[in-house]
């Protein structure tokens, strides 16, 4: 597919993946987009391919140049879905010398298991010359890994932003443009950044503002449709950024997640909630069934929480796996330091609170030093103290 005269996309599409790195839901599959910028003094590859993939790719590439006369490969990132097919390409050509950040140049010896693998460490600015066509290179550091780089083709006017942008929505035109079910799309784009670059909000806004400074007619990602001026760019553009400016919040939001066999941790969720608003009347305090309540809901408010509250029975000495779910959606990032609060019902042993606690603080989130636990039905006086354990939460915040 030609994106330029000079510049062509050598991607692999993969319409029928469902899960990607083992927990992003894929519904209209992905694209592992890859590209070759052909300069009248030889080629540069931006990207490869996963592993899998790796004959398609190699077809592609054939199609546009020769790979004997490949200089460089950029790795703007080099996650394996990125970097995956890197040493049976050079398997091919082990002249070709590979453009990368720092960061990148760490992770990468570790990717190929290449002792002798050829690098070059790029910087921000830096240029690398193919002839006629000017690679020049942006450190994009955490949009979504320390490596990331984006590199803009100066004379085609035309940006490599990886991950950036991207989406799991496998375009077969390729192009935005082409794009013919823009609603599932948008469901695709926006799926995309909540998993990849929710915490990364602030890197998210300079990104911007790389991308501002060189304002390109095409953004080619790693995943999804190569996004055009006039096409989809603009829209994508302001998606991230209303997304990633930080919003002014008047009340608190301290939403509470629970689970419960049998109604009794529910009773006590309600009851703590009353002594939060009790506090702070005017706090935003939801009170959420996990298994009752979406997913993305529910991570989206504990993301977005001044502080949190989770609540579970104890199943076989531990939490149980709807609360440990609702946990591996939590945004490692950000949540250090958020104030959060554990209880429940137990019927003999009561471990669920303990092991919740582990991994709470594994994440360095501001765990309130005290637990609310209940054996069985919690009685009218136990209902007042949990109306009070909120109470004094609540203080704590």
């Amino acid at each position: 597919m030609k994106i330029t005269d000079s510049i062509h996309y050598v991607g692999v599409l993969n319409p029928n993946l469902r899960v990607f790195d083992i927990v992003m839901k894929t519904e209209y599959g992905t694209s592992y987009n890859a590209y070759v910028v052909n300069g009248s003094e030889g080629s540069a590859l931006i990207d490869t391919s996963h592993l899998t993939f790796f004959e398609y790719y190699l077809d592609n590439v054939k199609k546009v140049t020769d790979i004997s006369k490949v200089k460089y490969l950029v790795m703007n990132h080099n996650e394996p879905d990125h970097s995956g097919a890197i040493a049976k390409l050079l398997e091919i050509n082990p002249d070709i010398t590979i453009l990368t950040s720092q960061a990148g140049s760490i992770y990468l010896k570790n990717i190929t298991n290449l002792p002798d693998v050829k690098y070059q460490v790029v910087k921000d600015g830096d240029t690398i010359s193919l002839g006629d066509k000017t690679l020049r290179f942006m450190i994009a550091p955490f949009l979504h890994w320390p490596d990331s780089m984006f590199t803009f083709v100066e004379e085609e006017n035309v940006i490599f932003t990886c991950d950036f942008l991207g989406s799991h929505y496998c375009e077969p035109q390729v192009l935005d443009t082409k794009v013919p079910y823009k609603n599932a799309y948008e469901v695709a784009f926006k799926g995309y950044y909540d998993a990849i670059f929710g915490p990364f909000k602030p890197y998210v806004l300079k990104g911007l503002e790389k991308l501002a400074t060189v304002d390109p007619d095409f953004v080619c990602t790693s995943h999804g449709p190569v996004l055009t001026k006039g096409g989809l760019l603009e829209y994508a553009k302001e998606q991230y950024l209303k997304w990633s400016t930080p919003q002014v919040r008047e009340n608190k939001l301290i939403p509470i997640f629970y689970c419960s066999a049998y109604g009794n941790t529910g009773l006590i969720a309600n009851a703590i909630a009353q002594g939060i608003k009790n506090i702070y009347p005017q706090a935003d305090v939801p009170v959420y069934n996990v298994i009752e309540n979406d997913m993305d809901k529910l991570s989206a408010d504990l993301n977005a929480s001044d502080a949190f509250l989770l609540g579970s029975p104890t199943l076989n000495r531990d939490a149980v796996p709807p609360i440990w779910s609702l946990l591996c959606h939590v945004d490692a990032v950000n949540i250090q330091k958020r104030p959060v609060a554990l209880f429940g019902s137990f019927g003999w042993s009561g471990e669920a609170c303990q092991n919740l606690a582990v991994r709470l603080t594994s994440l360095k989130t501001n765990l309130y030093p005290d637990m609310f636990k209940v054996t069985f039905v919690p009685s009218q006086t136990d209902l007042e103290n949990a109306t009070k354990f909120g109470e004094e939460f609540a203080k704590s915040l």
